[in-house]
């Protein structure tokens, strides 16, 4: 039985050359649906908190996103290896689709959340599958080249999601950047079921780690809702924040203990015995906490502080994703055309990113909108020069057997650090906020706004996105205060100088975490690209240790 194993062709790369391209063209279209729709949300994001109100949960409609799609990765990932992606993928499709009706039609902000988390699954599925089905279609030394045409789909799909979404927004309403998934989709779908090939990766028995996919789950989702709720609705300390990472580190543990005891364990722990998986794991999690900053917070800046309309602001983002564009397409090709220099690329990445990150955190409300733009550029760049290096890394190092479980555990530290991002940067910004808008009102203003009126804009600064907001705030000053049209701009102004000191923290904050993901990165040891895929062996799956080094 195991001799069968080893010598029976595996996967999609022994795929006639036709389908092969046709399987590639699928996966693209799957990434440009999911990668569209975070765009053109984040987009839409200020207008949906201004209609439904929190903005102390402004981050939690992308966090619901990121949590449910991180705790579905790694499951995925390991399930895929044991039977096959296509079945995955369809499945991923039409839970992102309904999900994406149930969005739409939502009229509160907890129902918005709700159905987010769940069109997280649908995406976190289609996720794992994405770079593992290219690490099935072609060898490591090759991978660089296709990773330009994956970032390519990526950066197209990101150009037009923000000025889509902020025409929507601006012409129709939010809901509709969540129906203009349907038809796409419900294509992408055809395309999957007619022409996407049904390979099972071999025909063994397995056996499904339930006690280690529902104990990890467990571990994450409270942690997660524990590090965004605190500092907004609770206090950090507070029983219930406390209990909830007290619990996840209990599950945690048994997770650990589960896996060590497991058959087929959902995340084999011999993985991170290999120095290379450890090092780009933790430097792509650094990496996703300021990609997801960067993604969330400017569009809030340029609308709330330099007083774009979500359409401006979803254009000015397109100069960003030009950078991931060209960022990710040369690292790619030099990636496979100079033999796989990753930490020496990571290197370069990490450095321009930090550079556009700090350059972010310096911007003010009177920084022109030029400079803002090349601010954005850069962090693109360094970002885009960092996206594909990691995945090829752990793919390169890891036998065939376990690429579906060690590449979705890239793009799960991804979405991990991306959700601790947006948790403490969203604290940061709500902190600073609050602070710095009681500190700097007028007592003039004091005296005639209402204390609770004042006590919401530190929640939700609507009227610096709300054009309706605008004037109805207008309305009542005029109505109470002699000189209200005078007091009414002060306001605004002070609203304003509050965001941007909140914004320069976050990004301040996103620096740092940058500087260690570069010292970080110092450690990643090189291994040279595989010419060809290894074919699995049962020793190398229980380690899940390094490939040899002088297999090409």
């Amino acid at each position: 039985m195991e001799t069968n194993q080893i010598t029976r062709p595996v996967g999609l790369r022994s795929l006639p050359r036709r389908e092969l391209n046709i399987t590639f063209i699928g996966v693209l279209l799957a990434m440009f649906l999911s990668s569209l729709d975070q765009t053109v949300v984040g987009t839409a994001m200020p207008r949906i908190i201004a209609d439904l109100g929190g903005f102390s949960h402004y981050t939690w409609v992308a966090s619901a996103y990121i949590i449910a799609s991180a705790v579905t990765i790694p499951i995925t990932g390991r399930l895929t290896d044991m039977y096959g992606r296509k079945i995955f993928y369809m499945a991923g499709l039409i839970i992102f689709l309904a999900a994406s009706l149930a969005c739409g039609l939502s009229g509160t902000m907890t129902k918005l959340i709700v159905f987010r988390g769940a069109q997280g699954i649908g995406a976190g599925i289609m996720m794992a599958n994405a770079f593992t089905v290219i690490g099935d279609l072609f060898p490591p030394a090759e991978r660089g080249k296709y990773m330009g045409l994956v970032s390519a789909v990526f950066g197209l799909s990101s150009i037009i999601g923000p000025a889509l979404g902020g025409f929507i927004t601006d012409t129709l309403s939010w809901h509709w950047v969540f129906f203009i998934n349907l038809p796409f989709g419900i294509a992408v779908i055809l395309l999957f079921l007619f022409f996407f090939p049904n390979i099972r990766p071999d025909s063994l028995r397995h056996h499904v780690d339930y006690p280690g996919l529902i104990t990890l789950v467990l571990a994450l989702v409270p942690a997660m809702f524990a590090l965004t709720r605190g500092g907004v609705d609770y206090p950090w300390g507070s029983a219930r924040i406390v209990g909830m990472f007290a619990f996840s580190a209990l599950m945690l543990a048994a997770f650990i203990l589960i896996e060590t005891r497991s058959k087929e364990p959902i995340m084999p722990l011999g993985l991170f015995n290999n120095q290379i998986v450890v090092v780009s794991e933790l430097v792509t999690l650094l990496t996703g906490f300021g990609m997801f900053g960067a993604f969330i917070f400017i569009p809030l800046f340029f609308q709330g502080v330099l007083g774009a309309t979500a359409t401006a602001s979803g254009g000015f983002l397109t100069p960003m994703m030009l950078g991931v564009v060209f960022g990710s397409f040369i690292s790619g090709q030099t990636l496979s055309r100079t033999g796989g220099h990753y930490r020496l690329q990571g290197v370069v990445g990490i450095i321009v990113m930090a550079l556009g990150m700090g350059l972010l955190s310096r911007m003010t409300i009177e920084t022109r909108y030029s400079a803002a733009v090349m601010n954005i550029i850069a962090m693109g760049f360094g970002l885009g020069i960092t996206m594909p290096i990691y995945t090829i890394a752990v793919q390169n190092a890891v036998p065939y057997k376990m690429l579906g479980i060690a590449t979705s555990l890239t793009a799960f530290f991804r979405s991990l650090g991306g959700c601790i991002g947006l948790a403490v940067m969203g604290s940061v910004m709500n902190s600073y906020f609050a602070s710095s808008l009681q500190n700097g009102l007028p007592s003039a203003i004091r005296a005639v706004v209402p204390p609770q009126r004042l006590a919401a804009m530190a929640k939700n600064p609507q009227a610096l996105m709300n054009s309706e907001a605008q004037a109805h705030l207008k309305a009542m000053m005029q109505q109470f205060d002699p000189h209200g049209v005078e007091h009414y701009n002060q306001l605004l102004n002070v609203l304003k100088q509050s965001l941007d000191s909140a914004l320069s923290r976050v990004f301040f904050v996103g620096l740092i975490i940058l500087i260690f993901a570069f010292l970080i990165n110092l450690f990643l040891k090189e291994i040279p690209l595989r010419k060809r895929h290894i074919p699995s062996d049962s020793r190398l799956e229980k380690t899940a240790g390094s490939a040899p080094d002088n297999i090409h």
